[in-house]
């Protein structure tokens, strides 16, 4: 189970609100993946996760965004891992290991949840929408990351393309896997997803 950060500056009450969310989070996932998302209710969600309907509502305002805040949180953790990457390694190159140390764990040991909420994210028209927002904020945070690696104030061009790029392949990735139903390893995916764009655009 992905969690965030916790950052030093979180109080005792902040801390325990976190986690009560990632758990009430991550029981309303593994129900979403496996009824469906248009089948469920959110009072399922509720149940599975052992509390009340305005209990839910106090942590996510709709089933949409339980899956978009898994979705931020996998997001936040690839842009820390970019900057985190040496600074003399080309841009393509830190995203896609980015990716693969924030994702590929998570997605052996989840195939079948992985799977299905892969496959809910481009089905559902709700979230398909909500979920390009996401990569869109997502392109720029990427951007920036290199950016500050680098030592640029800004996101300098090739930056920003490297960064919009990569998170093309890593869709692409994604959508491949879980057309697979996961049964490849999704390290050896993502790798020719990011080896076909460096070969169209030599990043």
């Amino acid at each position: 189970m992905l969690r965030r950060t916790e950052s030093p500056g979180l109080t005792l009450a902040e801390r325990k609100r976190q986690l009560v969310r990632d758990e009430l989070g991550d029981a309303a996932l593994r129900l979403l993946a496996k009824q469906g998302f248009e089948e469920t209710t959110v009072d399922q969600l509720a149940a599975a996760a052992g509390v009340s309907r305005r209990t839910f509502f106090r942590y996510f305002a709709s089933k949409e965004d339980v899956v978009i805040s898994f979705l931020s949180l996998v997001g936040e953790q690839i842009v820390a891992e970019v900057e985190a990457r040496p600074a003399d390694e080309p841009p393509a190159i830190a995203i896609r290991e980015a990716v693969k140390a924030i994702t590929v764990e998570h997605f052996l040991e989840n195939r079948e949840k992985s799977v299905a909420l892969i496959r809910h994210t481009q089905g559902v028209p709700a979230l398909r929408a909500r979920f390009a927002e996401t990569q869109d904020l997502l392109r720029d945070d990427v951007a920036a990351a290199l950016a500050h690696r680098a030592g640029d104030a800004e996101p300098t061009p090739r930056q920003q393309f490297a960064a919009g790029l990569g998170l093309m392949a890593f869709a692409g990735a994604l959508t491949h896997w879980a057309a697979g139903e996961g049964r490849e390893d999704p390290a050896v995916v993502l790798d020719a997803a990011f080896a076909e764009a460096g070969k169209a655009f030599a990043l």
